[in-house]
């Protein structure tokens, strides 16, 4: 993959202050962010703008994290889906890594956390062009 080449990542959570604080780690690591306020957003921006990873809170209005990290795995089971949260609880954590989250991370979370994330995203990328490219 070009190191140029922007990855769209989708924050999902309704705090709009740590939107911004994590739109601003994002965007030192090149990616080009996408914001929703709730998973209701989150589903309708998978759909529409194709992101290359999601970040998904827990508890949020309209549609919670898990109920839309369910839904974007079906229509969208290649997605990377990244979960944030501080309602971490060992069984939150298996049920979303269950689903098909790739990490779950707890909130307050570190610039490591998000790095690491951001390389396996990256990574899954690669990978996903790579096998459309062999099956052409």
């Amino acid at each position: 993959m070009d190191e140029q080449e922007k990855l769209r990542i989708l924050i999902t959570d309704d705090s709009r202050l740590l939107r911004k604080k994590l739109r601003e780690e994002l965007e030192k690591l090149n990616c080009e962010v996408i914001e929703a306020v709730n998973g209701k957003e989150a589903i309708t921006f998978v759909l529409e703008q194709e992101p290359d990873g999601v970040i998904l809170d827990i508890v949020m209005p309209v549609v919670g994290g898990i109920e839309a990290l369910e839904f974007i795995r079906e229509v969208a089971p290649d997605v990377p889906v990244v979960m944030l949260s501080s309602m971490g609880t060992p069984q939150k954590l298996m049920q979303c890594l269950k689903m098909g989250a790739i990490d779950f991370i707890h909130k307050p979370y570190t610039k490591e956390q998000i790095a690491q994330n951001v390389e396996r995203i990256k990574k899954l990328k690669a990978k996903r062009k790579a096998k459309a490219a062999d099956e052409i």
